[in-house]
């Protein structure tokens, strides 16, 4: 499953980058500030660049068989053997039945690199969330960091951690598959302006879903009173429901979004008397449970995120803030509430109003241009990834930032 959803339609035919534009993404800032280790950087460039076609057959296999959350098994295999293949010792179904993890240590000692990597397609319309790249991207940062250990002889760890976007990483989570990391980092494509990546911050989230009906009706009320930012939205389903019969059981499914979990806590407290006073107001008796397992906003941390950013403006692209990722619920938001991390989002060419979930950003997602859109972020996480491993000083800011949000949150 996946919650990422960007809609801002107005602003798309200005600045998106379109599949018919010939221009290739280049550098905004190159040579303007200091790249960390250079020497490193070139190395994780030579090695993504070795290992381009076979990454790209790895995508779009896993692009040509979709599978919905917790039943991708073709893609389990599929990159398990891959992973098996390049020396990482892998555990199959890794505390979920389609999860895996993919590790690399490298001399004694030295800190632990966390590579975040999603397989789920969605319902009818494929990977319409680009999480082919998503998985290319992190077996990509995985084998680069690797070639960079090794070349240079940092001593560390990769953990390559794959699952199914809904909720998969809150199970993961809660089942300590990422106690010892460090940090984690992955990435996800959306559209936006060529080049860009959004380095900072998380997604907008817009369903046309209105349904009305009473309780729903409560919560339009409700709406007026709710900040902006906070939303709240679902579906009903019924059991053999007949025109000419009256249903004697709905069941309603409510999603409640807002910028931070604490909001989204206080919001929940509101949307529940909601249902409680439609119950009472047509003799009905209801049940509210409240699904383990919420997602919570993005933390993205601010010195991965600066890293990230100027590595980019120097060699690939730009980056932006308006696009991408702005306020989101993703299960990578319960991963930055534990440890430091980051998810920034990168441009892939996509038609008009062919944002994610659409069958437009399913065809996006396969193209060549999406492709090395997405090598250009893993080279810059990976760069990412080895300064963490290396300079003390950089992962004493990250923990520094982690802490102060934790402050702010």
């Amino acid at each position: 499953m996946c919650h990422h959803h960007t809609s801002e339609t107005s602003k798309f035919n200005d600045k998106v980058w379109h599949p018919d534009d010939n221009a290739q993404p280049t550098a905004k800032r190159p040579n303007s500030s200091e790249i960390y280790r250079p020497d490193v950087l070139e190395t994780i460039e030579e090695k993504i660049k070795e290992l381009d076609s076979q990454l790209r057959a790895l995508s779009l296999d896993i692009h040509a068989h979709p599978e919905l959350g917790y039943q991708e098994f073709y893609a389990h295999d599929v990159y398990t053997k891959f992973m098996e293949k390049h020396g990482f010792e892998v555990t199959r179904q890794y505390l979920l039945p389609t999860a895996w993890k993919a590790v690399f240590t490298h001399g004694q000692g030295g800190r632990t690199i966390g590579v975040n990597s999603e397989m789920d397609a969605l319902k009818g319309i494929g990977h319409a969330c680009g999480h082919n790249l998503i998985g290319m991207s992190g077996v990509a940062v995985a084998l680069a960091l690797r070639a960079a250990m090794e070349k240079h002889d940092i001593p560390g760890k990769i953990v390559l951690l794959a699952e199914e976007g809904g909720s998969g990483k809150v199970i993961l989570l809660e089942r300590g598959g990422y106690e010892g990391m460090d940090v984690c980092l992955m990435c996800h494509p959306a559209p936006g302006p060529i080049g860009a990546h959004a380095a900072l911050s998380p997604w907008e989230g817009k369903n046309a879903l209105d349904a009305a009906v009473l309780g729903y009706n409560n919560i339009s009320a409700l709406r007026q009173q709710l900040r902006p930012t906070h939303r709240v939205h679902g579906i009903f389903e019924g059991k053999d429901w007949a025109p000419n019969i009256i249903p004697d059981y709905a069941k309603f499914i409510c999603y409640v979004r807002a910028p931070t979990r604490s909001e989204m806590q206080a919001t929940v407290k509101r949307v529940t008397p909601c249902f409680e006073a439609a119950a009472l107001a047509t003799g009905c008796e209801v049940t509210i449970v409240l699904e383990q397992g919420s997602t919570f906003d993005l933390r993205q941390n601010e010195a991965l995120g600066g890293e990230v950013a100027n590595i980019v403006l120097n060699k690939y692209g730009a980056i932006d803030y308006e696009w991408g990722i702005k306020s989101a619920s993703t299960d990578f938001g319960n991963v930055t509430y534990a440890l430091p991390s980051l998810h920034p989002g990168f441009a892939i060419p996509t038609i008009l109003d062919g944002g994610n979930h659409t069958p437009g950003f399913e065809q996006a997602a396969a193209t060549i241009r999406a492709h090395y859109a997405c090598l250009d972020v893993s080279k810059a996480l990976a760069a990412t990834g080895i300064r963490v491993l290396t300079d003390d000083s950089f992962f004493a800011k990250v923990q520094e930032t982690f802490k102060e949000d934790e402050k702010r949150r």
